[in-house]
Order: structure tokens, then sequence, then C-alpha cells
């Protein structure tokens, strides 16, 4: 090996690493002072829970995911795969998962290389006081340039990683949102409909009841007219029947109600809402253990979806942070560029260049740190709604 060899090879060497160590200062510069999150998420032992684990909620849920089964009653299933099917409400929150999927994917976009082609065909007067020579300066010519260009960030700071990793949270949240609407969904349509299955009960029963008290009236009429009993005892026979009456139209209109909101739940007019109502004690009573423990809480896909928005918010500061360091590109181009359109397929109009390019927000009137102060309130506020949903699951 040459000694000027050696050298040249030694300077390389000393180069970068004096690059590397003005990076390493850079960075070093980053100031978070006095952005720190307040907020503190609940430890589930102290509340008698065992750790609630998001990443493992969505196979716990979907265990339970057709609870409505267990009750036996075709009528039931039917109804709640048709609200499963077409209610609006459903719909949105599955659009919500659709539109946080495609915002995940272009996060995602952002960490791989980015490679555009263009083609720039220009007609031009070109100043004769620059660095254009005559003929070109001073004339009208055409220019062309036809090239391939690409970028690739290094993620040396983890911001597109933490980017993803908070979409990534965003989508399981929407998942949680989607199981959860399921979920309340399913059990509206199975509690108006419980709920009708016993109002008709009731209406039977009060109907029976009234055709109980008519007879009693008819059976003391004929003992007046018998001279058995008084027109008083007539009056006492027939006092409960107009609130008997009243009893039975107030079931009907509860009825009425209950049967718009069934039908709204599963999206279709009232009209087709044809049911058979089983009797009351025909029910098939679901399978549900006498007490469910504390632990069980961590299934609710509400308290899954709270606690990924936590950690979404939390990536989410973590990529504020590091657009405060420096931001590293690999950057190339080739192609071919000439004044004149009969030239720029011509070998002699090749150009190319390649390189790296370091930017460093040195100053930007605080838009950095404001974006790291909000996203560290968002984490805030997701830890306090995430507490809130588990303290009011508790209690409930």
């Amino acid at each position: 090996m040459q000694p000027s060899e050696t050298r040249t090879r030694a300077s390389r060497a000393a180069r970068l690493a004096l690059s590397a160590l003005a990076l390493a200062s850079l960075a070093a510069c980053a100031n978070f002072s006095g952005i720190e999150p307040t907020a503190k998420a609940l430890d589930a032992a102290s509340l008698g829970l065992q750790n609630i684990d998001a990443s493992k909620d969505a196979e716990r849920v979907a265990t339970d995911s057709d609870w409505w089964q267990a009750f036996g009653d075709a009528q039931l299933n039917a109804l709640v795969q048709k609200a499963l099917q077409d209610n609006p409400g459903l719909k949105t929150a599955q659009a919500r998962l659709v539109r946080a999927q495609a915002a995940s994917a272009a996060v995602a976009s952002v960490d791989g290389p980015q490679v555009n082609a263009s083609l720039d065909l220009t007609r031009q007067l070109y100043t004769a006081n620059s660095i254009y020579p005559p003929p070109f300066g001073g004339n009208v010519w055409d220019s062309g340039t036809l090239q391939a260009s690409a970028s690739w960030e290094l993620d040396f700071f983890g911001k597109n990683r933490a980017a993803l990793d908070a979409s990534l949270g965003q989508i399981r949240a929407t998942q949680a949102d989607v199981r959860a609407a399921r979920g309340l969904l399913a059990a509206n349509v199975a509690r108006n409909y419980f709920q009708l299955v016993r109002l008709q009960a009731q209406q039977d029963l009060a109907q029976r009841t009234l055709a109980q008290r008519e007879h009693i009236q008819r059976l003391v009429h004929d003992r007046v007219n018998a001279g058995l009993d008084t027109e008083l005892e007539l009056q006492q026979a027939g006092s409960a029947l107009p609130d008997a009456r009243l009893q039975i139209e107030i079931l009907k209109e509860q009825q009425a109600l209950t049967r718009n909101a069934l039908a709204a739940l599963t999206a279709q007019p009232v009209d087709a809402l044809k049911l058979e109502l089983p009797a009351l004690d025909k029910i098939t009573p679901a399978r549900v253990a006498p007490s469910m423990p504390l632990d069980l809480l961590g299934r609710r896909s509400d308290i899954a979806a709270a606690r990924w928005r936590v950690e979404a918010a939390g990536s989410d500061v973590a990529s504020a942070k590091a657009q405060l360091y420096p931001n590293i590109n690999l950057v190339a181009f080739a192609g071919l560029s000439s004044i004149g359109f009969d030239k720029l397929l011509k070998s002699d109009s090749e150009q190319w260049g390649a390189g790296p390019a370091i930017r460093l927000p040195l100053f930007d009137g605080g838009r950095l740190r404001a974006n790291l102060r909000g996203k560290t309130a968002e984490l805030d506020a997701a830890i306090e709604s995430y507490n809130n949903q588990v303290l009011e699951a508790v209690h409930e």
C-alpha cells in the first residue's frame, strides 16, 4: 500500500469520525426541558385487577364475541346478525378502522426509500447577465431534463419508527372500538328483545286479570239481579276495571316503543319486524358465573381501546422528540439534461449525483417544542381517560 493511499484512507476515517462526533453534538442540543407527562396510569394490582395487557385483549375478547347464542334463541340470533350487518353506527366505527389502517400505511411508507422519475420540458429566455455565455445568454432556448431521483431517510433517532408505532396503536384502539361497538349493539338488541318478551308476558297477565275481573263483575251483577248483593258490591267489583284497562294500554305503548327501538337497532322498518315472541319461561338462561372477578375487566373492549390510545400517545411523544434531532437523508439522482431537445437523449447529456443531506432545526420559533408540548398533553389526556374508564368499570 502506497503512503499516499494510506494517508487518504486515514483522512477519510478522520472525516467520518469528525462527522459522527458533530452529529452526536448536534443531537445533544435537543432541548426537552420542562416538557414531561404528569399523568400516571392506575396500577391494576392496586384495584385488585390482574395486569391489563392490551396486546392480548383481542384474543381474549374473541372467545366471548358471540355470547348471545348462549340463549339458544334463533330469532335473537337473527336480529343480532341483522344489526351487526346493517347498523349505521357500527358501519361508522368500521369506516374509522379503515381510515386508521390507511393512515398507518402512509406512515409506514416514509420509512423506506423514495424513488421518483420526472420529465421537464421548457422553453425559456436565458439571462445574459448570469452564468450562461453567448449564444445561450440573452436568447430563447429549449431545455429538457429526464431524471430519476431517490432518497432514503436514515431513522437514526427513531422518529419514523415511533410514528409507525403510534399509528399501529391507533389501529388497535380503533379495532377495540369496533369490538366495543359490536358488543354494545348486540347487548342493546338482546336487551330490547327480552324487554319485548317481558312486556308481552306482562300484557298477557294483565289481559287475564282484566278478564277475571270482568267475570267477577258479571257474577256480582247476576247476584244483584237475584237480590243476593247490593249495588255497592257491584260498584266495588267494577272499580278495578278502569285501572286494569289502563295498565294494558300502557303495556301496549311500551311494546310499541321497544319495537321501534329494536327496528332502529337492526336498521329496518317496524313493519318488517315480524316476531313470534316466546313465552318468558321458555327462554334458556345464559350460563353466567355467579361472580365476575375484577381481572376480567381487562377483557372489556372499551378499556383495551383506552389502553392502546395511551400506547399510541406515548409513541407520538417519542416521535415529536425525535423531530428535534438532526434529520439525515441519503439522496441520489441520475438522468439526462440538455439545452435543446435534440440533444436530450445523447450520452454526453448524462448527469448524476449522490450524497448525504443533514438538516438540524436550529430556530423555528418554538414550533417543534410546541408540538412536543401538545403531544405530551395528549398523552396525559389519554392516561386520564384510561384511568377514568377503569374506575368506572370497577364501580359498575
